[in-house]
């Protein structure tokens, strides 16, 4: 699979759809950004079941800013929606790789069942019977 471009329509849809996700952030000013390009590239030639995204930062501010991307290049990883990986720098392509292994690894029902678990704690917490 090639590199989609994301931008403020494209990316909800995106990140709703189920799997892994990785999105490089960068500029083409950006001498990190360009150099991190190409290998991004090849991995995903090689995980047609992952989807790669690249987010133009000076063409998609909106983005930028409700992610709170302030370096570049920056790097994300989503699975079934959820953030997993949020990195300022550019990576190698074994630790692309080594991302991609991990993300296929997680559990995500147990990673499902935390979060319940952490949502129905912090409505008890604020609904208590301390509850100021």
């Amino acid at each position: 699979m090639s590199v989609v471009s994301l931008d403020s329509k494209s990316f909800g849809p995106a990140l709703a759809r189920p799997g892994i996700l990785l999105i490089h952030w960068g500029a083409r000013w950006c001498a990190p950004s360009r150099t991190f390009g190409p290998g991004f590239e090849r991995v995903a030639r090689r995980h047609l079941d992952v989807t790669f995204a690249k987010v133009e930062v000076d063409a998609q501010p909106e983005l930028v800013e409700v992610l709170g991307v302030q370096a570049l290049p920056a790097f994300m990883v989503f699975r079934d929606g959820f953030l997993l990986l949020n990195h300022v720098g550019a990576l190698l392509e074994p630790m692309l790789e080594d991302i991609i292994r991990q993300a296929r690894a997680l559990d995500m029902d147990d990673v499902r069942r935390r979060v319940a678990e952490y949502r129905s704690s912090e409505v008890r917490v604020r609904v208590g019977p301390h509850a100021g």
